[in-house]
């Protein structure tokens, strides 16, 4: 009884050991983890429909908030690979003064990234990868923002594992782009396909989370 119980002490500490955290902005030239609300520790986030879904639960404040151009590379560095198969989507949320002051409520994001399914096998692109980058689009306005990674892992059938990371920009030299807005919670329906699907089953098509990318 005691082996078994230090072997399942041992499996959970693996598996947590595993996950992983965006912890590193990619703005432009620069890379900052100090723009990043750091994440407490690498464990997903499940409730899709909650406030931590947003930029995940109680994150550290982040020391700074870094200034690129409209235009420039945007994106995140994980500690590690991910090894989980699911999507994976950046956003961008306009801060409605202070990114420093909000925490990401409201109809105020829009996606600007996805790396999504490929098939014959069923996987995604996001697999085994550690950097995700993709361009501002050079439409977006001027003005104070969080930027939002998130994975979600669908091992687990009908029960996601989130992972996500928020970091605080200003952009400048913005365009006067106007994209449809999203709230988050709220982007995902409740037991939306996309989030509870059997990934080990024949999937043929399948559509990524959230709205669609604003290219601008």
């Amino acid at each position: 009884m005691k082996l078994a119980s230090i072997f399942g002490l041992a499996l959970i500490a693996q598996t947590v050991s595993a996950h992983y955290i965006f912890s590193t902005l990619i703005a432009g030239s620069k890379t900052s983890t100090k723009a990043v609300r750091q994440p407490q520790n690498n464990l997903p986030v499940h409730d899709y429909t909650g406030t931590d879904i947003t930029c995940n639960v109680s994150p550290s404040p982040a020391s700074e908030t870094v200034t690129v151009n409209a235009g420039d590379t945007i994106g995140f560095k994980s500690d590690t690979a991910l090894y989980h198969k699911g999507p994976v989507a950046i956003y961008l949320g306009k801060a409605p003064g202070s990114a420093a002051n909000w925490d990401g409520s409201g109809q105020n994001w829009f996606k600007i990234a996805e790396w999504g399914p490929t098939y014959n096998p069923f996987s995604f692109t996001s697999l085994n990868q550690n950097t995700f980058t993709t361009k501002i689009p050079s439409s977006v306005p001027s003005g104070e923002y969080l930027v939002r990674i998130e994975q979600i892992g669908l091992h687990l059938t009908g029960t996601p594992e989130c992972f996500i990371s928020c970091a605080q920009i200003k952009v400048q030299n913005g365009g006067k782009g106007n994209p449809s807005m999203a709230s988050i919670p709220g982007y995902i329906p409740k037991d939306d396909p996309s989030v509870m699907v059997n990934i080990y089953d024949t999937v043929t098509n399948y559509k990524t989370p959230g709205p669609l990318v604003y290219t601008g």
